[in-house]
């Protein structure tokens, strides 16, 4: 079906789940690994998803995004267990 965006919904969604677990892992094996420390990649994730002046198409966007969205529902999970994460 011409002008489907189930391909962009599949690549979020795999894009989402693959950075995730990367995020778990890390956080699982580096002790210094603080939510701070993951506050400040979002920051910097916010800035490059913002600066999109040579355009990066519709498939580095999705990708982006979901990778956006992984660290803001990490960073949530650790605020709701205590680890406060200062904005």
């Amino acid at each position: 079906m011409p002008g489907s965006t189930d391909w962009m919904d599949e690549s979020y969604r795999e894009s989402y789940e693959e950075e995730l677990r990367g995020i778990r892992r890390r956080l699982a094996s580096d002790p210094s690994c603080s939510a701070e420390d993951l506050q400040g990649t979002l920051k910097n994730l916010y800035i490059m998803e913002g600066s999109d002046w040579q355009g990066r198409g519709e498939v580095q966007n999705t990708s982006l995004a979901a990778i956006i969205a992984a660290y803001e529902t990490v960073i949530g999970e650790l605020q709701n267990d205590g680890k406060t994460v200062t904005p």
